[in-house]
């Protein structure tokens, strides 16, 4: 009983170090055979351990971890509460899955050679997410950032595609930028408050939260945030990053990366600043939402002119992270509950549709539009498993998409916004357009060889558990909109708002 009490109480450590330790094992391992076996294994264990600390946090409440022994805020701690433990359940399944349909498709995409640093360097960019994601010190958070950030570099330029190493330096260049904002505004707090510690960060806050340099701080925290998270227009980094990464790394991304820096930035406006300084007399919301209604329209309909269905599936995700900055823009309980649904719904709708590309490029090579024709009869799982995640993605009833959008017009309608209404719905209709072009292709033109191809079944297994789920959180919202509404009520409840 002691042992188990003691490794309970290491969990919100031991989810990071399994991949931070699994990365070096890899390598001195030195296996390529062995190299996967060791992610995949290190992968669902942080999975594991992530549901547990979700339990454990909706019975017991937040969780503190002081490393080293060092109490906060002298020390950095590791801090689970209602948001993380729901974004960590994310990022850390996302992640299990991908690994699992990682074999084959980087035995496929990545040269013999390079698999094993692949694996190593995925394991890092893991560590990376489910640190930021756990910690509850500002300046860790910027370290957990750039090993992610860095890690994310090297999967990226790892393509098949030559452009892969322009689209890695793209995004080092953008990102680069995006975490000298993050630093700066780090520095201008710790400059007037003395603390690290988020949770000490927002005690000392309210007595110099007039001043110009608190002012700034939140300004160069929101603009390098918003870098991360490709809220328009500072995505230009992210089309090209997702369109010519292998398939893993780029299922990876659109499933958690943008979740993880949605849920920095909810953290850090929410835990550090306040609802009600934020939204009330800073007024972020009057940059946020027109940023985010343009975000949504535009990338939908660049979307609709893409060749390349990653890329087409890549604008989308501007949109997609346009839709949860918009419920966090509305200021309220609910709008909140909506954005962080939609985080949840928006990892199963494009790890789906990522996967099932995967699929489609391990096959025949590649993913442009005019090479899929036919395939709805060549890959007949695959194409319904795509076509399940575009369902979830246009909004339709009895899917994962349809819960989230239906909560993100309940929000809109509370404040009497019928504008939003109908930036939503005609972005839906957009997302009809764009992936019925897809469909069209693979299913009503001729295939130029009519040889089934379907793919491998280590691959249709984690591609189909997130095609179910699209459809089994349509249903029973319990996990998805319960937990996210627990946390969106405790974020305005502790800082004194109002739905």
């Amino acid at each position: 009983m002691p042992l188990a009490l003691s490794l309970s109480e290491q969990l919100p450590v031991l989810v990071v170090v399994i991949p931070l330790l699994a990365a070096p094992l890899c390598v001195l391992v030195g296996q390529r055979r062995a190299a996967w076996p060791i992610a995949l294994l290190a992968g669902w264990a942080t999975a594991a351990i992530a549901w547990q600390l979700q339990q454990q946090v909706s019975v017991d409440g937040t969780l503190s971890y002081a490393l080293g022994g060092w109490p906060p805020p002298w020390g950095i701690e590791y801090r689970i509460d209602r948001l993380n433990g729901y974004v960590l359940l994310v990022v850390t399944t996302m992640a299990a899955l991908v690994l699992s349909f990682a074999r084959r498709s980087v035995e496929r995409e990545i040269p013999p050679a390079r698999q094993v640093t692949f694996y190593a360097v995925l394991l890092l960019a893991l560590a990376g997410l489910v640190g930021i994601t756990v910690t509850g010190d500002a300046f860790n958070l910027f370290v957990l950032l750039e090993v992610s950030s860095l890690a994310s570099y090297g999967l990226i330029s790892l393509g098949q595609d030559r452009r892969a190493l322009n689209a890695a330096f793209q995004y080092l260049v953008m990102g680069t930028i995006g975490a000298t904002f993050i630093l700066i505004g780090i520095g201008l707090l710790y400059l007037m408050t003395g603390t690290l510690n988020m949770a000490h960060l927002a005690e000392r806050l309210p007595a110099v939260a007039g001043t110009r340099t608190v002012h700034a701080g939140l300004a160069f925290l929101t603009v390098g945030i918003s870098l991360k998270l490709a809220l328009f227009p500072l995505h230009l980094w992210l089309p090209n990053a997702y369109a010519y990464a292998p398939s893993v790394v780029s299922a990876l991304l659109a499933s958690t990366a943008t979740k993880v820096a949605v849920y920095v930035l909810i953290r850090l406006l929410f835990t550090v600043f306040g609802a009600g300084y934020v939204f009330g007399e800073m007024g972020v919301q009057q940059i946020l939402l027109p940023l985010a209604v343009v975000g949504v329209l535009a990338t939908s309909t660049v979307a609709i002119f893409q060749r390349d269905v990653k890329r087409l599936l890549a604008y989308s995700s501007v949109a997609q992270v346009g839709y949860m900055l918009l419920g966090l823009g509305l200021g309220s309980v609910s709008g909140l509950t909506a954005a962080l649904v939609h985080l949840f719904n928006h990892a199963l709708m494009k790890g789906t549709l990522f996967l099932a590309l995967g699929a489609v490029c391990y096959r025949i090579g590649s993913v442009q539009l005019r090479e899929m024709a036919g395939l709805g009869q060549r890959m007949p799982w695959t194409l319904a498993a795509f076509v399940i995640g575009g369902l979830s993605l246009i909004g339709l009833p009895l899917t994962a998409g349809f819960v989230s959008k239906w909560l993100l017009l309940q929000a809109a309608l509370e404040r009497g916004w019928w504008w939003l209404v109908g930036v939503v719905v005609l972005s839906s209709l957009l997302a009809v357009i764009y992936l019925w072009r897809v469909v069209e292709v693979a299913y009503f033109h001729p295939a130029r060889d009519p040889s089934p191809c379907e793919a491998p079944l280590g691959l249709l297994l984690p591609l189909w558990l997130l095609a179910l789920a699209n459809l089994w959180f349509g249903v029973d919202t319990s996990l998805s909109v319960g937990a996210a509404e627990a946390a969106a009520r405790a974020l305005w409840g502790v800082s004194g708002g109002a739905g």
